[in-house]
């Protein structure tokens, strides 16, 4: 009875300490993370601000060419540079962004278009725009309704 006492106070001390260091292993961690400089947001940075950030299709009959353009402007201080359009799918096409810089309170566009060939119903998917704005990447979204040809088509915006 005494040995099993003994293993088990020895067990006690050996988890007591192997928590007693992760404790303070952890606490260390948390305060030298909370120390890390934190870089300031450029003030004279490009800002990319759109005319609007959703652009819906409304219902497209299925078969035609849904292309829509998006429009925006550098609201910054410094001219702004797209370096590259993503998008959600490979449904969507973007085609015709601007290449070179755009300065501050220069506008720009590119046109984004939804593959209805294939497609039906509702669809809402994101294009995500990189740059060298303060915030990085901007997000848009298209979105609509593909319905089958000879039912009533509407524009959307």
């Amino acid at each position: 009875m005494a040995v099993l006492l003994s293993i088990t106070k020895a067990l006690k001390s050996t988890f007591m300490k192997k928590s007693i260091t992760v404790l303070l292993l952890l606490v260390a961690g948390i305060r030298l993370s909370a120390q890390a400089p934190v870089a300031a947001a450029d003030p004279n940075a490009p800002v990319i601000t759109f005319q609007s950030e959703v652009i819906d299709f409304g219902n497209v009959t299925q078969g035609t060419e849904a292309i829509r353009t998006f429009t925006f402007t550098n609201t910054g201080k410094s001219p702004l540079v797209i370096s590259n359009i993503k998008r959600q799918c490979g449904c969507t096409t973007v085609s015709d962004w601007p290449k070179e810089p755009i300065p501050p309170g220069g506008t720009g566009t590119f046109k984004v278009k939804y593959d209805t060939s294939t497609r039906m119903g509702m669809f809402d998917k994101k294009i995500m725009v990189y740059s060298n704005a303060s915030a990085t990447p901007a997000e848009v979204k298209i979105k609509g309704n593909v319905v089958p040809s000879g039912a009533p088509a509407s524009g959307g915006n």
